[in-house]
């Protein structure tokens, strides 16, 4: 139960999907609801894709590219603590790309958008992807690997629930309180991004 909660939390926490309401209000505020409704539907589910895909090939793509996990996880934490400073200066929409003029002159063109920007790299980002993919390397046996698998759809579930209620939960938090929650969560991200550095260069002298 440990592993359960602490895997999800960090899965949370680096996803943000509180940091992609505004952006989903600003998308689908020309929808119904049952078009919204849709669109958080297909977006978790492009997100538990996604995230399945990295936690179980994941390992085969460092393989193949002759990655080690002590790389991975440096260059995965650096990403994590960038994202984590743009949720702290509350530039998280910059940080991934995601330009408000840019996306709406897209989705003119395309009806989808639950797959980009929405699934990724809004949500499902490079950061998320290293996490699972250490943690496929570093959490071996079945019982591990179903816990995080566990974690992947709970989150995955969360996800579909908050932007579900988007515009529900812009109403009672505002943009102030989004940006609040988001510095918060942004300090955490900080926090496991420096982690995994700190763990992978304490791995590296060790073997040296």
């Amino acid at each position: 139960m440990e592993l359960f909660i602490l895997i999800f939390a960090a899965l949370f926490s680096v996803m943000n999907p509180l940091g992609t309401v505004p952006v989903f209000v600003g998308l689908t505020e020309d929808k119904n609801r049952l078009e919204r409704n849709k669109i958080a539907f297909w977006t978790s589910l492009n997100v538990l894709i996604i995230l399945l895909i990295s936690f179980f090939a994941g390992k085969y793509i460092l393989l193949f590219f002759g990655i080690t996990l002590n790389s991975l996880k440096i260059a995965g934490g650096l990403i994590i603590v960038s994202s984590g400073f743009a949720l702290l200066m509350g530039d998280f929409n910059k940080h991934k790309g995601i330009k408000k003029e840019k996306v709406k002159i897209d989705i003119e063109t395309r009806s989808d958008i639950s797959l980009t920007p929405l699934a990724m790299p809004m949500i499902a980002g490079p950061g998320t992807m290293s996490l699972l993919i250490t943690y496929n390397q570093e959490l071996e046996g079945l019982n591990s690997k179903l816990i995080i698998s566990g974690a992947i759809v709970l989150s995955t579930i969360c996800i579909y629930l908050i932007l579900k209620s988007s515009f529900y939960i812009v109403k009672i938090l505002g943009a102030s309180g989004i940006n609040a929650l988001s510095r918060i969560i942004g300090f955490i991200v900080i926090a496991i991004g420096v982690e995994f550095i700190i763990s992978a260069v304490v791995s590296v002298f060790n073997i040296a």
